[in-house]
């Protein structure tokens, strides 16, 4: 049975369809013969308790530079379908956090991927710290001086904005670098929030895991190795994908994680794992589906699909 499929993301035509999972997932809907709705969140309009998008009916072909139709422009209410995908990239900021807010009004009488709520209370770096015995040493602060004494014990350290994504904003301060206090000043400058301080794990230098789960199921996984001259191992900025294993470790981690993120309602989850540690959980818009697949591991997009009308139709 078709299901009418309503998608909040960024705009489309500046994808790149080689790597992305919002792309895949539009790609296995619309081979299922379910109808596409794209609109951008800004697009949202909540009226007398009725949640409105302005978009246009898509189509979409795995063509580099000729890859969607839209149709029409036109608006719908979103009750009236049957699925939204929340797709539309971080930051997480209070733009993001609003329109979960817009979007709990029709889940789940609308299923909304992955359900808004539980995406508003689980950002990527503070949803990890329910698991911090999986986790290298952290910590959550604006303190210069508890930084200071942080490296102290540590060394070499990572520090990262708390709501980033992609690699942004995220520095590698080794214990004789004499920059920290200048950047300390210009994170407390730069964010209202506190930020993430975590020892740095030299294992990095061989990639950065990121293993995705499936309605809590391990679904696949890519290893995402840093460019030479880089600590981050983001493809944003150049991390090169292979493929891999799960390692017994890692296979502990999803174990636990899993019971937790199918309680919430995440059915779409990547985290992110460096030699034995867990760092990132991440729920807004994962990605690494097109990789695994193409490194010959599973179709994701269709295990997610599956998940979904499970819930829809079953």
């Amino acid at each position: 049975m078709p299901l009418k499929i309503a998608c909040q993301m960024d705009p489309i035509e500046r994808i790149d369809i080689r790597g992305d999972s919002t792309f895949a997932l539009l790609l296995e809907a619309q081979r299922r013969g379910h109808e596409l709705f794209y609109f951008t969140p800004q697009n949202l309009t909540l009226r007398q308790g009725n949640l409105l998008a302005t978009g246009h009916g898509l189509t979409v072909t795995d063509t580099a530079g000729d890859f969607h139709r839209l149709g029409e422009q036109r608006t719908e209410d979103l009750a009236g379908q049957d699925v939204v995908l929340l797709r539309q990239d971080p930051p997480f900021d209070m733009a993001y956090i609003t329109n979960t807010h817009l979007l709990q009004h029709v889940h789940p009488r609308t299923l909304v991927v992955n359900d808004p709520a539980e995406v508003r209370n689980a950002p990527e770096k503070l949803f990890v710290l329910e698991f911090g015995d999986l986790m290298p040493p952290t910590m959550v602060t604006r303190s210069a001086s508890d930084i200071a004494a942080f490296r102290r014990d540590y060394k070499d350290i990572i520090i990262k904005p708390l709501y980033g994504n992609g690699g942004a904003g995220v520095f590698k301060i080794t214990s004789g670098d004499t920059n920290l206090a200048s950047l300390i000043e210009m994170f407390q400058t730069c964010f209202r929030e506190p930020f993430m301080v975590q020892e740095f794990r030299p294992e990095v230098r061989l990639g950065d895991k990121r293993i995705i789960l499936v309605d809590g199921v391990f679904a696949g996984a890519i290893n995402r190795v840093p460019a030479d001259g880089e600590t981050r191992s983001n493809m944003h900025v150049g991390g090169r994908p292979e493929p891999t294993v799960l390692t017994r470790r890692e296979a502990e981690i999803c174990e636990r994680l899993g019971p937790e993120l199918k309680k919430r309602g995440l059915i779409f989850v990547g985290i992110d794992v460096i030699g034995d540690f867990l760092t990132e959980i991440n729920v807004t818009s994962p990605t690494g589906i097109r990789q695994v697949k193409a490194f010959g591991g599973n179709d994701i997009a269709a295990m997610i699909w599956d998940a979904i009308e499970g819930r829809r139709l079953g």
